[in-house]
């Protein structure tokens, strides 16, 4: 089973202050990137993968789709996130996505958003994902870079000339990494790039876009902490269509 951690009363407690968990969708860096990459949703049924607390399934209901179900194994995120529903075309399910089972050829889209580097049997949910969009339909997902998965938890090494490196600890030797983030011993699955890449396309899919997401100048002028993500991406971004 997926480890819940978002139950833990520390780390949610800590998540809820996050300014993506504040501000929603508009607090993420890298939503302005992930929304010009989803296609038409105007009529379309998705189907959203480690939904948190909600933000993305009422957003796509905003934006024409005509269902969305969204699912995830946090009872506090569920919880919060029918709170703050008031739609009857959105459902909430709490499942385990390391051994979901989707309806076959039932969606347009497929979303996920920092959840797949929680999931140990990765191949088996992606087939899931897959076998349940409708010919044609798209994968839209992010993920913990793994270049950030693979990075020392000691964190920033500072230089004598001022200048700071992240470093890279095993990139490639795949599986557990267990971090201290928001809570102590929080589990996730590093995978390489090619990994993730190699398994969409044993499955079938055709990617149709891959970037290490960074801030544009923009961002960095309203948000100057967000510059140490020139120096190692935090998120990959992928889509792909069945």
């Amino acid at each position: 089973m997926t480890q819940n951690i978002y139950d833990n009363h520390q780390f949610f407690e800590g998540y809820s202050q996050l300014s993506r968990s504040v501000h929603g969708l508009d607090g993420a860096g890298e939503w302005d990137t992930i929304r010009s990459l989803l296609p038409r949703l105007e009529g379309a049924q998705i189907v959203d993968l480690g939904c948190g607390l909600g933000w993305f399934c009422r957003w796509a209901r905003q934006h024409g789709a005509v269902s969305v179900l969204g699912i995830d194994v946090s009872e506090n995120m569920l919880t919060r996130a029918e709170a703050e529903t008031q739609d009857e075309h959105i459902r909430y399910e709490r499942a385990d996505l390391e051994s979901l089972q989707l309806a076959p050829a039932a969606y347009d889209l497929v979303y996920s958003s920092l959840a797949f580097h929680y999931i140990e049997n990765l191949m088996g949910l992606l087939k899931q994902a897959y076998d349940g969009l409708k010919p044609g339909g798209s994968l839209v997902c992010s993920v913990e870079h793994p270049i950030y998965t693979a990075s020392s938890n000691a964190g920033w090494i500072q230089h004598p000339d001022g200048h700071k490196t992240w470093p890279v600890d095993s990139y490639q030797y795949e599986g557990v990494r267990t971090t201290n983030w928001l809570a102590q011993g929080v589990v996730k699955q590093h995978r390489t790039m090619g990994t993730y890449l190699n398994m969409l396309i044993s499955i079938g899919f055709i990617i149709t876009h891959v970037e290490d997401w960074g801030p544009s100048e923009e961002q960095l002028a309203a948000h100057p902490e967000w510059e140490e993500e020139r120096h190692r991406p935090m998120f990959l971004l992928i889509t792909a269509r069945k």
